[in-house]
């Protein structure tokens, strides 16, 4: 039987089903990264026409910036709370009721920031990104679990990269929604901010025909039969055997352990490499650059003479969505260690050209143009590993046990990176200049070596192997004598061949 043939047999309708409903909520998130960014002018004219009639003041510009700042960051502190608290929620209720149940935040965010001009109220609109926030936190802890779970073994990394996919999305249609010709708009801002309660209603409508993650049912829940269905169902075979027997060992080894705390996962050393692992991941998606690519890539489009740089940046937006989905065919053959190598070194290499570009751009005419390949280049390369690897190989690096605990923390280090870049970067940019691209440099080359030396490839292999290498009692190959070191333990292992 041929690899197609195989894996035909393994994506069956309901699997689709169930992971694209998931990742409504990494679109959510996308959406209300990107939203906030079209309107800025016109909402900090909101902000000011309203305190002056409140106040019957002209309103500081220090003031007007201060709201606005707060309005853009609080939406990445509510994201550190949500992330920090997923654990909480898909351990009591599981991780599609979570999911269910966390769009009441969606609903009430959307409202606030939708009637905040209809109120001239100012704090409707911060409190609803806080709410907001809180809701896309959770997400990106929810919708990664539970693509990871109900995903077979030899699809894991394809169906987890739909979740940035869902990401990108979410951002190419925030700036589309937000063009002048649309919803960014004096009249339809409000609008535009509240749109987010339309994907939030259908997906709790969808989710109610998704099934609950099997591994919660079988390992937390002890459901068999209940877990057995799930997987007939999403595997399209009644044969489904080897997934339980996987699941019951896990479950036999996760009862003799202690719960999984936070705190546990950084004394324990079964857990201690896995999770700086996890975190050093988060970091070199945040900090490599990519948000001050995107603050940069209207100037650059603007000094290449492209009279419409909106336009430009909605095509780095594409570029965005294409190379993620490039990503979704690549990973289950080159691997998430490779792609996320290849990532930060093009990246690495991307960086340098922008710098000398920008360096360059009054002296040299033409040098303007490789500033935009190395603009596109460095989105595309973004998409091909330090994009969409993070958030789905932190579901693979734990077992059942202690994996929520491991995604609260990644997540937490996620908005944590992205709220000091947020914060930090004017002050960078506004010191170094041009130059700013040399920061994210020095960064992309630390992931580089971190990655190489400590990251293992997880390609193919059962959450149950992955965490026994880290634990160092992965088997050895008969060829081989066991090696000490769990992070040589686990990079032995090869991937079970398909049959050909």
């Amino acid at each position: 039987m041929c690899v197609h043939s195989i894996l035909a047999q393994k994506i069956t309708a309901p699997l689709i089903y169930a992971v694209a409903i998931a990742a409504i909520g990494s679109l959510q998130f996308g959406y209300n990264t990107g939203v906030i960014n079209a309107p800025e002018k016109i909402i900090q004219r909101f902000f000011n026409r309203t305190l002056s009639e409140r106040s019957g003041e002209a309103v500081s510009p220090e003031l007007l910036t201060s709201l606005w700042s707060l309005s853009v960051a609080i939406f990445s502190v509510g994201g550190m709370i949500g992330s920090f608290s997923v654990s909480l929620f898909v351990n009591r209720f599981g991780r599609r009721n979570s999911m269910l149940l966390v769009n009441i935040l969606a609903f009430a965010g959307g409202t606030l920031m939708a009637f905040s001009k209809m109120a001239k109220a100012v704090e409707m609109l911060i409190i609803g990104r806080f709410i907001i926030g809180l809701f896309c936190g959770l997400c990106t802890g929810f919708v990664p679990m539970y693509i990871s779970e109900v995903s077979p073994t030899s699809l894991r990394g394809a169906f987890g990269t739909l979740n940035q996919l869902g990401i990108v999305v979410g951002i190419l249609v925030a700036q589309i929604f937000g063009l002048e010709g649309i919803m960014g708009t004096e009249a339809l801002w409000p609008l535009l901010l509240g749109f987010t309660i339309l994907p939030a209603v259908l997906q709790c409508v969808a989710l109610l025909f998704c099934p609950e993650s099997p591994r919660f049912l079988l390992i937390n829940k002890m459901e068999e039969e209940k877990a057995q269905a799930v997987l007939q169902k999403l595997r399209g075979t009644h044969d489904v055997s080897q997934d339980i027997q996987e699941m019951k060992e896990e479950s036999a080894k996760m009862s003799q352990e202690k719960k999984a705390t936070v705190p546990e996962l950084f004394r324990s050393p079964n857990y201690r490499q896995a999770i700086i692992i996890a975190i050093m991941l988060q970091l070199s998606q945040q900090l490599s650059g990519i948000n001050a690519v995107f603050y940069y890539s209207t100037g650059i489009f603007e000094r290449a003479g492209i009279t419409q740089p909106v336009y430009a940046t909605i095509g780095a937006g594409v570029v965005n969505t294409v190379f993620t989905v490039v990503s979704l065919f690549l990973v289950e053959r080159a691997g998430r260690r490779t792609l996320h190598l290849v990532g930060l070194g093009g990246m690495a290499v991307c960086a340098v050209l922008m710098t000398i570009a920008l360096a360059l751009k009054d002296v040299v005419e033409w040098i303007r143009y490789i500033s935009i390949v190395a603009t596109f280049g460095f989105v595309a390369l973004f998409e091909i590993g330090p994009g969409p690897i993070p958030w789905f190989i932190v579901a693979e690096l734990f077992s059942q046990g202690p994996r929520p605990a491991a995604m609260a923390v990644a997540g937490c280090s996620n908005w944590t990176s992205n709220f000091l870049v947020g914060m930090l970067f004017p002050y960078a940019e506004k010191l170094c200049g041009s130059y700013v691209f040399l920061i994210f440099l020095v960064f992309l080359v630390i992931f580089f070596v971190f990655t190489f030396f400590k990251v293992p490839e997880t390609k193919g292999r059962t959450f149950e192997d992955i965490s026994r290498g880290f634990e160092g009692r992965a088997e050895a190959s008969p060829t081989s004598p066991v090696e000490k070191n769990p992070m040589v333990e686990l990079n032995s292992i090869q991937p079970d061949k398909e049959v050909a």
